[in-house]
């Protein structure tokens, strides 16, 4: 049965259709007999999309890939249900459709999505660096940002409720042969704990607002057209309204890599601030407020996002865990977890955040972020 969905769905078209996600070929001809009912199916081509972590991606077009039309599949990976809010999911889509930032959703079934194909490329990990790019970045990111709830009243943020939410799920299933069985030491519940409790202390005396945040902003998440020159972000299992500073310090964090983390490449000091300008200019303009951005503002952000790049690192971190533990993706998340910084016992980072230091200089991956933050304290934090 076709029907339209309530609630959070917003009387969104879903068809009532389980597809194989072994054998999907198949169910999507089913699907898009529904949906796309003038097209052939003799004329359907189909692409896989290699470049997602937990879920599969399909690109289906009777014209060319680029051209306008072509349709993306998306069937959700095994148990992802216990991360993430579908009908949030949903809700964010439209939301962010609705004020030009996003893909149009044309249906949902019971084991995905159904949306427009956004033209462009998926952004490597090098063209981050570029000025040209990541200026782009920044600006679409300070657009995001300012969008407002619909209601008009404060919304909460996500970090500490999702994080609560996964910690939940460790305890649940830390006594598992799956996870005690993987080749890296898992934390125990109790650490777990008692470090986001620390993380909360010290980041909720930093007085960053909340807006509507991607939450996931890495490269594979981020598509460059050139020929536009814009650049369009996809994938909003996770969005949702957060920290401002908690999405950019999650995005810096994602200059290392996810496959392949190197840690050299975080960004420094003087492309940082950069960013954050070309942000604050986009933000400022964004919610009416004046466009010329000083340093004292700069500074201020920049703080606070080294800050909050901890718990980008811890929340990645007991993420990979249980994807370790449920995910039927081919992809190394106990390799992902290892080289997570953020998880546990790291010295370093304790200091970081505890004193002034960006978590970067902290680690020696950027030297002068050292020098630009010795004299910097908490009271300055909570400005």
């Amino acid at each position: 049965m076709d029907s339209k969905s309530d609630g959070a769905r917003n009387q969104l078209l879903h068809f009532d259709l389980h597809i194989d996600e072994h054998k999907p070929h198949k169910g999507i001809l089913d699907l898009l007999g529904r949906l796309r009912p003038n097209w052939d199916a003799q004329d359907i081509q189909m692409k896989r999309f290699t470049e997602g972590i937990t879920n599969q991606l399909m690109g289906c077009f009777v014209a060319p890939l680029q051209e306008p039309g072509c349709v993306l599949v998306r069937l959700y990976g095994q148990m992802t249900e216990l991360f993430v809010n579908r009908d949030r999911e949903l809700e964010m889509f439209q939301v962010l459709h609705a004020h030009g930032c996003g893909p149009q959703i044309f249906c949902s079934f019971q084991n995905g999505i159904c949306y427009e194909f956004v033209r462009g490329t998926v952004l490597e990990d090098e063209l981050l660096l570029q000025p040209s790019i990541y200026r782009l970045i920044a600006a679409e990111m300070g657009r995001i940002h300012s969008i407002q709830p619909k209601c008009g009243a404060p919304a909460e943020p996500l970090l500490w409720t999702k994080m609560s939410h996964f910690l939940t799920l460790v305890q649940s299933y830390s006594s598992s042969e799956e996870l005690r069985g993987t080749k890296s030491p898992v934390p125990s519940f109790e650490t777990l704990s008692a470090e986001m409790e620390t993380l909360k202390r010290h980041l909720s005396q930093i007085d960053s607002p909340t807006v509507l945040c991607h939450n996931d902003l890495l490269t594979k998440n981020i598509i460059y057209n050139h020929k536009e020159g814009m650049v369009k972000f996809i994938d909003y299992e996770y969005a949702d309204y957060n920290y401002q500073a908690f999405d950019i310090g999650n995005h810096f964090n994602e200059f290392a890599g996810v496959s392949d983390v190197n840690y050299s490449r975080y960004p420094s000091r003087e492309l940082q601030r950069d960013w954050l300008t070309a942000y604050l200019q986009s933000y400022n303009h964004s919610t009416g407020r004046e466009v010329t951005v000083t340093e004292a503002e700069v500074t201020k952000l920049y703080i606070q996002v080294c800050k909050f790049s901890l718990a980008s690192n811890f929340f990645w971190g007991v993420w990979a865990i249980l994807q370790s533990r449920f995910s039927s993706i081919d992809f190394d998340f106990e390799r992902a977890q290892s080289h997570d910084p953020g998880l546990i016992h790291n010295a370093d980072y304790r200091q970081a955040l505890q004193s002034s230091h960006s978590p970067a200089a902290q680690m020696g991956h950027e030297g002068t972020e050292m020098e630009a933050m010795n004299d910097v304290g908490i009271e300055e934090l909570r400005l």
